[in-house]
């Protein structure tokens, strides 16, 4: 089983770590596996337009840069740390309505994908190229602007083209995710350094992209944790 994160940001987007940061705090404790999944942004609304204003998105330029260096610390991460790395993706649509906004994690996504458009289209999309997609915080959150209800308002019909939600997310746990048994996983939505003690999964699979990616798109014997602060730091 081992240890993943599968929702970290950098400063590529809206985190406050820089990739190697990151890197060194992951791999410090003790984790197996992480996927490095900043915003991509769509630029088709006013509230897109912002985030890319202010840099908190992904766009065709600077995804190489972002791309070239995943693949530079992934390296280091494995040769210092025995850390898998994953390249990917938080596919993001901000709309004034929670119910009209959508996020999605594609994981193993490595060439840049646009977030304008239909959001089924985009999720197809991420099949399409092998990624695996997963709901972020698909129900209530604490933090109010990160409420996005399109995809658990539409679950019965998009179901069939996610292959996982997360039934949790930083602080929040979502027994509804469970009820309605849709395969799920639980991350951290890592920003901060703090978010490192968030929730986590626990994944039966080989340390490889391959055998990480199948065990997802599978989507059984997965479980959840959370990590303590004390536990981590022996580790570290």
């Amino acid at each position: 089983m081992l240890l993943c994160d599968f929702h970290v940001h950098t400063t590529y987007s809206d985190g406050v770590l820089p990739l190697p940061k990151v890197i060194d705090l992951f791999g410090q404790a003790g984790h197996d596996v992480i996927a490095i999944t900043d915003h991509v942004v769509n630029s088709d609304s006013g509230l897109g337009k912002i985030a890319h204003r202010i840099r908190h998105s992904l766009d065709p330029e600077s995804w190489k840069r972002y791309r070239d260096e995943i693949e530079r610390e992934a390296e280091r991460a494995r040769e210092v740390y025995g850390m898998l790395v994953l390249p990917g993706a938080e596919m993001t649509r901000n709309t004034i309505n929670r119910d009209t906004s959508v996020h999605v994690l594609a994981l193993g996504l490595d060439e840049f994908l646009s977030a304008d458009g239909d959001p089924l289209e985009m999720i197809r999309e991420i099949r399409a190229r092998g990624a695996v997609s997963v709901a972020c915080h698909p129900h209530e959150m604490s933090e109010w602007f990160a409420n996005t209800w399109y995809l658990w308002n539409r679950r019965k019909r998009v179901s069939p083209l996610l292959d996982l939600w997360e039934v949790g997310c930083r602080w929040e746990l979502y027994p509804v995710i469970s009820r309605e048994n849709l395969p799920h996983l639980a991350n951290s939505d890592f920003h901060r350094p703090e978010h490192l003690y968030a929730w986590k999964s626990l994944v039966p699979a080989e340390k490889t992209r391959e055998s990480v990616l199948a065990a997802l798109r599978r989507g059984s014997g997965i479980g959840i944790l959370r990590l303590e602060p004390e536990r981590a730091a022996v580790s570290a």
